[in-house]
């Protein structure tokens, strides 16, 4: 093929993403092409654009929440069809360090994620690395989860991870702050973990409207209710079992410990920014109540197996998620989107 083009989002700076013509990518012989025919907007990607990102080594494809089918698959790879749908767990490990080697890839020493160091997902086109094959990142997904869904997998995994780290229970009382689509892919991964009590709260009231159909327990405004009494009031004063802030605040961080019950879990999901990320917490509180704060990042390629399983069983309202689809050219508007709060999950294809 040597010199075929193709369309790609292209990432050179803050403020400067290109949509521009790109050569298709060339499969080694340890890799596998992918055709892609959904990719996903993250929150990751809209904040590279509006404030950079050092880890993205620019000029670089963006995306990572990508589904395709397989077009080329290398001579040296085993396992794959061409015509098979996959998606990935993006971040790719390395096998080898401290982390790996305890199953931990998420948190790999030498972690090189797809639209970072890997040309990502965001053109018709995109290499699945060999590092990535050796470790299991690229996952099969059934033919019958179309493609806008397919893409949910990834970010559905983080809040899969999130529910792991939380050791969600059957029976359990959850608390999510923030129903941006993080925070809802978490209420909704708590469900399939068996929490039969999901609370959900978000100060933007546009987005609390938008949590109304995935059938949450509460939504509540924290904004003009208070958030603990609620909590309380909902747990007969024990407190819920599980906090997880899916909101990039320092309060709802901070408030979090108040909410929980004595040996419950606070989840620190969503990360702050740089140099506004420190929060002031009573620590009396977790030293007597023998409260577990725990962060959670990320995911492994068990958990976006876990999460296909999830999506493809039909129990996920996946298609309310996928509020918006748009072509690549339309990146901007993605973002527009995405900063009003009109969006929950926007999604492109080529």
């Amino acid at each position: 093929m040597g010199n075929a083009m193709m369309k790609a989002v292209v990432y050179y700076a803050p403020g400067d993403v290109r949509v521009e013509q790109v050569e298709v990518p060339v499969c080694g012989a340890g890799e596998i092409r992918v055709k892609i025919d959904a990719c996903a907007v993250c929150g990751t990607d809209l904040k590279a654009y509006v404030s950079g990102n050092p880890r993205i080594k620019a000029p670089k494809v963006m995306g990572h929440e990508f589904t395709g089918l397989v077009d080329t698959v290398g001579s040296d790879v085993s396992g794959f069809e061409i015509g098979d749908r996959v998606v990935m767990a993006t971040s790719v490990a390395c096998g080898d360090c401290y982390y790996c080697k305890q199953g931990h890839r998420n948190l790999c020493a030498n972690i090189a994620p797809m639209g970072f160091t890997y040309e990502g997902g965001m053109a018709e086109y995109t290499i699945i690395p060999e590092r990535a094959l050796k470790g299991g990142h690229a996952i099969k997904v059934p033919l019958s989860v179309p493609a806008e869904l397919a893409a949910l997998s990834e970010p559905l995994s983080c809040a899969v991870n999130s529910c792991f780290n939380c050791d969600v229970q059957e029976g359990d009382t959850v608390v999510v702050i923030g129903a941006g689509p993080m925070g809802i892919l978490n209420a909704c991964a708590a469900r399939q973990f068996g929490a039969s009590k999901i609370i959900l709260a978000e100060i933007n009231e546009k987005r609390l409207k938008q949590a109304e159909p995935f059938g949450f327990d509460l939504l509540v405004n924290p904004a003009k209710d208070d958030l603990t009494s609620i909590v309380m009031e909902q747990t007969n004063g024990i407190g819920a079992d599980v906090v997880i802030v899916a909101a990039p605040a320092a309060k709802p961080q901070e408030d979090a410990i108040s909410m929980v019950r004595k040996r419950g879990t606070v989840c620190l999901f969503a990360s702050l920014p740089v140099g506004k990320s420190e929060i002031t917490i009573d620590s009396r509180i977790i030293h007597y109540g023998e409260i577990k704060l725990v962060g959670s990042s990320d995911s492994t390629p068990e958990q976006v197996e876990k999460a296909v399983e999830i999506i493809s069983s039909g129990s996920l309202k996946a298609d309310k998620l996928a509020s918006h689809v748009l072509p690549l050219d339309d990146i901007m508007k993605a973002y527009e989107l995405m900063k009003s709060g009109e969006a929950l999950r926007v999604v492109l294809k080529p």
